[in-house]
């Protein structure tokens, strides 16, 4: 693997570009909620290229609700999804769509989100609930996770 490929993958840079270019845009700490936007492509969607497939709204919704962990946890900890439930209310296609996360509650080993996926056409997409186990996130991971932050804010 080349070193580039390797650095992208460690920052999630290539995670987030594989997704669509997804990225925070918002951390309101008193309410516990995140807001990210993201560009669904033509090759995410079936349909003649007109409806994202479910899959890729999942990873969406899961993708700002572990964002929320991270940002609440200053950088310390991420979550791995124990359980997730999508709702699908309408159909997601070509264009700029936005997730808001909110953490409900984060104890010591577990937490619980919820999230809201909007359409290019700002429309209520998809809802998910979310069941998490916290994990520690080392501090190599940490750092590049808050530099990669550091780096999309300030671009």
């Amino acid at each position: 693997m080349d070193d580039d490929l390797e650095a992208r993958i460690r920052s999630g840079k290539a995670l987030s570009e594989s997704m669509g270019n997804f990225h925070v845009t918002g951390w309101d700490a008193a309410a516990k909620r995140l807001s990210a936007a993201f560009t669904v492509r033509r090759e995410y969607c079936h349909t003649n290229g007109t409806i994202a497939q479910g899959g890729f709204i999942t990873a969406w919704l899961d993708a700002a609700m572990a964002h929320a962990v991270i940002h609440d946890t200053d950088h310390a900890q991420t979550v791995f999804s124990l359980e997730i439930k999508v709702s699908f209310y309408e159909k997601v296609g070509p264009g700029e769509g936005r997730v808001e996360a909110r953490l409900i509650r984060r104890g010591k080993r577990v937490a619980f989100l919820e999230a809201s996926l909007f359409n290019p056409e700002g429309q209520l997409a998809a809802q998910a609930s979310s069941t998490g186990m916290l994990a520690d996130l080392g501090a190599e991971d940490a750092g590049a996770l808050r530099r990669a932050a550091a780096a999309r804010s300030s671009a």
